[in-house]
C-alpha cells in the first residue's frame, strides 16, 4: 500500500460541500456506509460519504458509473452491507475507490456526473456497515493499562505480559449498535467496599472507553498465521468505537479470567468506516522507549517499523439532559490520539492470528482504550474520575463522576496534518437510558409440570 493520485492534497470535488475548510469527508476520504431514507423502512443499501451527500453504489452502477475492476467491486458492495466486498481484497477495494475518486472531483466529464447518483446524509439513517461475525476487544493502551492498574493494584499496575504481546479478550458481536441507537444502563452483580455479600441492581459506575474498531477485509485460514509485515493487506478499514463499561461489575467478576457482564451489554460503533487506503498519509514509524523490551520477531516486521501507527485525533464529548435542554453544546472530556498504543493493529491481528485462529471478513476488532500519557488524555472516566473519587467538572458546572441516566456521549475524529487533506471519521455517538425494572420471579408462581422428556413445554396435541 502507499500514496497515490487519491491522496493528492490538491484534489477538490463537483460537490461543493466537500471543499469546505474542515469538512470531514473531502474527495480524498470517500469512507463507506450503510444507509436508507429516513422513516423510508427501505432496504439498507453501501453508500460513500463525499461532503454532506453519500454515493448510492447500487443506483450508481445501475446508472453506468464503474468500469472494470471498479464495477466488479461495485457489483459486491451494491448489497446492504460490505462483507461481499470485503471479500474481494486490497486490489478491489482500490480501483473502486480510483474509480470514485476520478467520477467526483472538480475536473469530472459531466457524462461522468450524471452516473453519480447522490443522496442527502441529512435524509439518511444509518445501520451496521458490516455484518460482523466475530468481535475482540484489545487492552494495548499502556497509559490506559497502566492508570487502571493504579486504581485497583499500586504495587502491580502492569502485569509481566503487558510489554510482550497484545493482551485482549473475546467479546459479543450481538450487542454492537451504529451511532445513534441509545442502550440501557444494564444491570449485573457488584460488591461494595466493607461488604462480604454482592447486590444484583444497575451499575452505578457506566463509564465510557474511546477506541478504534478495525474491520478485518480479507480472510484467514484456520491454521495460518497472518505476518505482522503482511497484516494491512487483511485489514479494510477504521471506525469509531464506544466499548461501554460497567466498573462496579466489571471489579467484582473479573477475578478471575475476566469481563463478562460488565462489557456484553452494548458497543456503539460510528457509521462510517474509513478505508486503510484513505489514511495512508497518515501512517508513523513504531517507536519503543530505550527502557521497553523489543517485541518478539513475529511481532517485529521490517515493513512494520516504518508505518506502523495511525495519527488519528480524538475527542469525547458528553452532552447532559440539561445541556440539551438549555440549548448549550456538549462538553469536552478529553482529547487523545491513536500515535499512543503500545501495540499497533497490525500487531493485533498478528498476535490474534499467531496461535492459527482464523478471520472471516467483516471480523471486528477494538483496539482498547485510548489514553495518552497526560491526565488529560484520559480515555475513560474511570481515569478521569479516579474510578469515582473526583467529579469532573463540565463546561455548564455541572459535574460527573460516572455516565448518568440520559446522557449523551459523542466520540469524534479526524486525521489533520498540513501537507495532506483532512480524513474524518464522523461521530460515533449514544445516550443512555434508565434500567428497566428486572423480572424477578415471583413467590405466587410455580414451576410448569407439563414437560416433556427434553425439557420443553408439550403442545395441545401431543
Amino acid at each position: 500500500m502507499q500514496l497515490n493520485e487519491t491522496h493528492d492534497v490538491a484534489l477538490t470535488s463537483w460537490v461543493e460541500s466537500a471543499n469546505a475548510p474542515g469538512c470531514d469527508f473531502p474527495v480524498q476520504n470517500l469512507p463507506f456506509c450503510s444507509f436508507r431514507k429516513r422513516g423510508s423502512g427501505e432496504s439498507y443499501r453501501v453508500g460513500v460519504a463525499i461532503g454532506d451527500q453519500i454515493v448510492d453504489i447500487r443506483a450508481s452502477l445501475a446508472a453506468g458509473s464503474f468500469n472494470g475492476k471498479a464495477a466488479e467491486a461495485a457489483r459486491a458492495a451494491a448489497d446492504a452491507q460490505l462483507n461481499r466486498l470485503m471479500e474481494l481484497g486490497h486490489a478491489a477495494w482500490s480501483a473502486l475507490r480510483l474509480e470514485l475518486s476520478r467520477s467526483l472531483r472538480h475536473d469530472a466529464r459531466h457524462a461522468t456526473r450524471h452516473a453519480i447518483v447522490l443522496a442527502a446524509q441529512g435524509d439518511a439513517e444509518y445501520g451496521l456497515p458490516v455484518k460482523i461475525g466475530n468481535f475482540t476487544d484489545f487492552y494495548s493502551s499502556l497509559h490506559h493499562a497502566h492508570a487502571c492498574g493504579m486504581r485497583f493494584r499500586p504495587d502491580t499496575p502492569l502485569f509481566p505480559n503487558y510489554r510482550w504481546m497484545p493482551v485482549a479478550y473475546h467479546s459479543r458481536a450481538s450487542s454492537i449498535r451504529i451511532s445513534g441507537q441509545a442502550l440501557r444502563r444494564p444491570q449485573g452483580q457488584s460488591r461494595t467496599a466493607g461488604s462480604d455479600i454482592p447486590a444484583f441492581g444497575p451499575t452505578q459506575k457506566l463509564d465510557f472507553e474511546l477506541e478504534l474498531g478495525v474491520y478485518v477485509g480479507a480472510g484467514s485460514e484456520l491454521g495460518t498465521p497472518i505476518p505482522v509485515d503482511e497484516a494491512e493487506h487483511h485489514l479494510f478499514g477504521v471506525s469509531l468505537l464506544n466499548d461501554w463499561s460497567a466498573r462496579d461489575l466489571q471489579q467484582w467478576e473479573a477475578t478471575p479470567i475476566g469481563p463478562f457482564a460488565s462489557k456484553n451489554w452494548g458497543c456503539s460503533v460510528s457509521p462510517w468506516v474509513v478505508t486503510l487506503e484513505a489514511l495512508e498519509p497518515y501512517r508513523l514509524p513504531w517507536s519503543r522507549t530505550a527502557q521497553d523490551p523489543a517485541p518478539l520477531p513475529y511481532l517485529n516486521g521490517t515493513a512494520h517499523a516504518s508505518r506502523a501507527h495511525l495519527d488519528i485525533d480524538l475527542e469525547v464529548h458528553l452532552h447532559t439532559a440539561k445541556m440539551r435542554k438549555d440549548g448549550d453544546p456538549p462538553s469536552r472530556l478529553t482529547a487523545s490520539n491513536s500515535r499512543h498504543l503500545y501495540w499497533s493493529v497490525f500487531q493485533m491481528l498478528a498476535h490474534h492470528t499467531s496461535s492459527g485462529c482464523d478471520f472471516a471478513p467483516g471480523d471486528f476488532y477494538g483496539t482498547g482504550t485510548l489514553s495518552g500519557p497526560q491526565p488529560e488524555q484520559a480515555g475513560s472516566l474511570l481515569e478521569l474520575s479516579f474510578n469515582g473519587k473526583k467529579e469532573v467538572k463540565l463546561a455548564n458546572g455541572e459535574r460527573r463522576a460516572f455516565v448518568a441516566d440520559d446522557d449523551v456521549i459523542i466520540i469524534r475524529g479526524a486525521a489533520d496534518k498540513p501537507g495532506a487533506a483532512r480524513i474524518g471519521f464522523g461521530t460515533c455517538e449514544a445516550q443512555i437510558l434508565p434500567a428497566l425494572p428486572f423480572p424477578l420471579p415471583s413467590a405466587e408462581l410455580t414451576p410448569p409440570t407439563d414437560r416433556d422428556a427434553t425439557g420443553r413445554g408439550r403442545t395441545q396435541n401431543a
